[in-house]
């Protein structure tokens, strides 16, 4: 009799903990934020496993197991009842069920629990409840006084919370919140934000969770209402539904408004769709659409329109057409060293992205990454193992640069695509054998690319024929480090190239007038690096400073010469080592040029001297000064670098961070004789219990284009108390004395919102996009997150 009595007591205390486990995700308002689809790790078919024995949880109870205790159990036979009294705890599969007291009747079949109900879950939520009431299958049930806390810091209260049957569950008088309800002296507190709702039922057969009239407060106060509205069911592994908006104002489109709505269209696959209604001109619809597959994955943003053209004002102008954008990617795992993959980048409007504010288009998408304002689409294929590398890739570029100011029409035209090489194929390989070759490691090199050019980029006034050209490289690469008793570091290296090319289409000079040419060269370097460094400890400070020197060697490099200027000077094949900075991490290269058409020859040697000084509690300071110095002044170099000359410029890097959040580092070159900046870059982050900040300077005496480009971007965050704060970015042009973008706003943040609203100016002209102004709205809300493809 007693043992029944006992596994009675189990099943309507385990009945209890059921049903009350179960209500909390019936409140759990918030629209869901966009998941990431089945990963193929999950969407493999399950395999039969030996089963094996569940490790016990913490309290010592196997998964089943039930502890169950009571100041009193009373069992009355002649009425059918069996009431447990005082201080009931039950712990059952990670759970811990308290109350009062415990009622089970036989002949109904009912089970009450009264009395200061908790739940504690194992991942340490909680719920709770003045009294429990469940049927004896555990299909229905109800619990009066209902409240919980969730993960996230997320609190659900209600009048009652019933479970009507296996699928339908229901709330009534119910609120949500993740805001803290208490102040910090225990007094109770108006959360910022909540949503309360008469009724709320989850339909967990369906998966959607309905509402009636249901009000969002802020600070208490209601702000918004709707008699009737329902959501995916937060519960379920992927969930269908609205996301945070994104309001703003401007002269160029208006009063926007961008609602996206996310779309689980299976495990493995959902839609993002983002129409953008403006007051000023035509609707934009923007979206994204990701596919999982067993192997990998496609991701593709998009966007169309179709209307007008419109300057920075929003005056329309043109005919209506098509206008829309492509940004996708898409990689795949073919076995543990092979893998595939894509990107597609393209525009109909080279300003489609100012125009409608699209962020997030410069990013990396694949392992090739085009400069800013320019998009690049591209296929490949990469085979990787511990010893070797090789990879296979083609691609174009579309240029979204402004070109040329037009004086008639004070404009700025925009850059000619046809001017950019089709690149294909671009080989590259590398190989390291396990053994050592005379002491030292042994690396192979391959690379090979074809370059195809439509119109040729020297005078875009004419239509010329584009350079088209094509190289095969193959490089042995040895290096061996030695290292003396005394610490000195001794690393010589040797390195031997041989290059093919094949060139058409080469302007005379006359015309159109092509010829083409072919050529082959060696190219062969030896050097050694020297370092010794010294290192001193103080009390709490440990000092090294360290000199490095390198030698190196190489024969006079056959150069590719393609043409001469009206001076009569060389004009050098340079399709790879356009863009490069003499500085810290380009001074000890052996070969400068970071590409493969130009090559640097002679004897030569760089040298610099390296300190750092190290304190035990975190703060540390780096100081690097060098320069290079060769026999023969280079004429491959251009004036901009300042290489040419025997003696190069200086260069001098240095970092810091004094104090705790603050660092600030800068990195120069000077000019060899004078000692006058021609390049600099400085910055400096802060951080702290005021607010945060950044600021940028970059100065160039000529940078790519050949003009000087001086520039100051800098921003930050000011905490006006526990609250409130002052947000400020600003990019100024300082060479043409010019704001490029200002930005200042307001915001209020607590532990569950932020409110950002932001006032931005731009004043550049950027094609046909006049300066404009905007105030943008951004609201972000505790596990809602923020605006769709926010800038």
């Amino acid at each position: 009799m007693r043992r029944a009595l006992m596994t009675r007591h189990a099943l309507m205390a385990g009945a209890a903990i059921s049903l009350i486990a179960t209500l909390p995700a019936v409140a759990q308002t918030p629209a869901p934020t966009t998941p990431a689809p089945t990963t193929p790790a999950q969407a493999k078919p399950a395999q039969a496993t030996p089963a094996k024995a569940a490790a016990p949880s913490p309290d010592g109870l196997q998964p089943g197991e039930m502890y169950m205790e009571a100041d009193e159990v009373v069992r009355d036979d002649d009425a059918g009842v069996t009431t447990a009294n005082g201080n009931i705890e039950v712990r059952y599969n990670g759970r811990t069920l308290r109350a009062d007291r415990m009622v089970y009747d036989d002949a109904t079949g009912v089970i009450r629990a009264t009395g200061n109900i908790a739940v504690v879950n194992e991942d340490g939520t909680s719920e709770y409840a003045s009294e429990i009431v469940l049927d004896d299958d555990m299909r229905a049930g109800v619990a009066l006084g209902f409240s919980a806390r969730l993960q996230e810091n997320v609190k659900i209260a209600a009048a009652t919370a019933a479970r009507r049957n296996e699928t339908i569950e229901e709330l009534t008088k119910a609120i949500y919140t993740p805001c803290e309800t208490c102040a910090a002296d225990g007094s109770p507190r108006t959360p910022t934000w909540s949503i309360a709702a008469d009724r709320v039922i989850r339909d967990k057969e369906r998966r959607i969770v309905y509402y009636r009239n249901a009000r969002f407060k802020l600070f208490g106060l209601s702000v918004a209402y709707l008699p009737l509205f329902w959501h995916a069911d937060p519960q379920a592994q992927r969930s269908s539904g609205f996301l945070v908006p994104k309001a703003s104002a401007s002269d160029r489109r208006g009063f926007s408004y961008e609602q996206p709505y996310y779309w689980a269209i299976s495990p493995s696959m959902d839609l993002t769709v983002s129409p953008q209604i403006n007051t000023k001109i035509a609707p934009f619809l923007n979206g994204e659409l990701r596919k999982r597959f067993y192997s990998g994955e496609v991701s593709m943003r998009f966007g169309y329109t179709h209307a007008k053209d419109f300057d920075g004002k929003g005056n329309e102008f043109g005919p209506e057409t098509d206008r829309s954008y492509i940004l996708a990617r898409g990689a795949f795992q073919v076995d543990e060293k092979w893998l595939w993959g894509f990107t597609a980048e393209r525009t109909s409007d080279d300003l489609i992205f100012d125009k409608y504010e699209v962020g997030k288009v410069y990013v990396s998408r694949g392992p090739y990454v085009a400069d800013d304002r320019r998009l690049i689409s591209q296929l490949y294929t990469v085979r990787q193992d511990q010893r070797s590398y090789f990879s296979a890739a083609a691609m174009t570029i579309q240029g979204l640069r402004p070109g040329a100011f037009n004086p008639i029409t004070g404009l700025n035209s925009g850059e000619n695509d046809r001017v950019f090489p089709v690149i294909g194929p671009l080989i590259e390989g590398h190989y390291e054998p396990a053994s050592r070759v005379a002491g030292g490691r042994l690396r192979i090199h391959t690379n090979a690319v074809v370059l195809s050019r439509e119109q040729s980029p020297t005078d875009l006034t004419q239509r010329l024929p584009g350079l088209d050209s094509a190289r095969a490289t193959g490089e042995l690469d040895w290096r061996r480090a030695l290292t003396t008793p005394g610490g000195l570091r001794v690393e010589p290296f040797l390195s031997a190239r041989v290059d093919g090319y094949r060139i058409h289409d080469i302007l005379t000079g006359v015309g159109s007038a092509t010829r083409k040419d072919s050529m082959t060269r060696a190219l062969a370097t030896a050097g050694v690096d020297v370092t010794y460094p010294f290192f001193r400890r103080f009390s709490d400070t440990t000092v090294v400073i360290e000199p490095v020197v390198q030698v190196v060697a190489s024969p006079d490099a056959k150069q590719v010469v393609i043409g001469r200027t009206a001076a009569g000077d060389p004009i050098y094949l340079n399709e790879d080592s356009v863009a490069f900075e003499f500085d810290e991490t380009t001074l000890f290269r052996s070969n400068k040029f970071p590409g493969y058409d130009l090559y640097e020859d002679g004897l030569r040697m760089n040298v610099a001297g390296r300190a750092a000084v190290l304190w035990d509690d975190g703060r540390r300071a780096n100081l690097l000064i060098g320069r290079s110095f060769r026999a023969d002044r280079n004429e491959v170099f251009t004036a901009r670098t300042g290489l040419r000359t025997k003696a190069s410029d200086w260069v001098v890097a240095a970092d810091a961070q004094p104090i705790r959040g603050l660092s600030v580092f800068a990195r120069a070159r000077l000019d060899n004789d004078t000692l006058d900046v021609r390049r600099l870059e400085a910055g400096a982050n802060v951080a702290n219990k005021y607010g945060s900040g950044f600021v940028r300077y970059l100065t160039d005496d000529f940078d790519i284009n050949g003009v000087k480009r001086e520039n100051l971007d800098l921003g930050g965050e000011v905490y006006l108390g526990k609250n409130y704060g002052v947000s400020l970015y600003g990019n100024r042009d300082l060479a043409r004395d010019a704001w490029v973008i200002r930005d200042v706003g307001v915001f209020y943040r607590d532990d569950c919102l932020r409110v950002d609203v932001i006032y931005r100016r731009e004043d550049t002209i950027i094609g046909r996009l006049l300066p404009s102004e905007s105030v943008s709205v951004r609201l972000t809300l505790a596990t809602l997150g923020g605006s769709f493809n926010s800038r």
